[in-house]
């Protein structure tokens, strides 16, 4: 991953759009964000999203933030503004099944891979939320909370949410006795109550130790994280 270019700095106060302002003056654009959701649920999915949003007042999303600093309402409306306004937007679904075959870290960084060449428009640069991502075709740069602080990015992880979430709701009408639609698969005490009355269903990711103490396969001193 790369640095902005020379001479190019974002002030602290710069706002959400700082990032692709400072590369837009250096001549850089299109500008891709790409973020993932459902990365620490022990079921279900896990989404990536990316979009590349205009410069301009046609890129200013009203209302956009972190996806995870909505409400779900919120949410539904930054969704219609970004796949109307983005010049490109894409989103990868990763099934519970290739994130136990990967394992969580890859299966995160080849599905923020699979957003960003999906997109129809290819970006010059390209902000990812936190760590450095290879192999996405341009060069970037990882953004420190990147969805709270860099538009694009947060256009991104609204795509990879609302997406997730939707999805989510689908699972829970098929699983009701797991609430996936109140969890969205999260390990919550309702979710941990289900998981050991029922055992985990088959959409629940076997690489947590907490699904694989509901399936007998772990000790149940050991602790809950994946």
């Amino acid at each position: 991953m790369s640095t902005l270019p020379r001479g190019s700095t974002v002030r602290r106060d710069a706002g959400l759009y700082g990032y692709e302002r400072a590369l837009r003056r250096h001549g850089i654009e299109p500008i891709a964000g790409v973020d993932e959701a459902g990365r620490g649920a022990c079921a279900g999915p896990l989404v990536a999203g990316a979009a590349i949003l205009p410069a301009g007042k046609a890129g200013i999303v009203p209302g956009l933030a972190d996806s995870k600093l909505l409400t779900a309402k919120a949410r539904e409306r930054c969704y219609d503004q970004v796949v109307r306004r983005a010049l490109a937007w894409s989103v990868v679904v990763i099934s519970h099944e290739e994130c136990d075959r990967l394992g969580m870290h890859v299966a995160n960084v080849e599905a923020l891979r699979r957003a960003v060449a999906k997109l129809d428009l290819a970006p010059s640069y390209v902000l990812t939320d936190g760590f450095p991502v290879d192999g996405l075709g341009a060069p970037g740069l990882a953004v420190w909370k990147g969805d709270r602080v860099a538009a694009c990015v947060a256009a991104a992880s609204v795509i990879a949410k609302v997406t997730r979430d939707r999805l989510m709701d689908d699972l829970d009408e098929e699983w009701p006795a797991y609430d996936f639609r109140t969890h969205k698969g999260y390990i919550t005490p309702t979710h941990t109550a289900a998981l050991d009355e029922h055992g985990p269903s088959p959409i629940h990711r076997m690489r947590f130790v907490n699904v694989r103490r509901a399936a007998g396969l772990e000790d149940p001193a050991v602790g809950s994280a994946s």
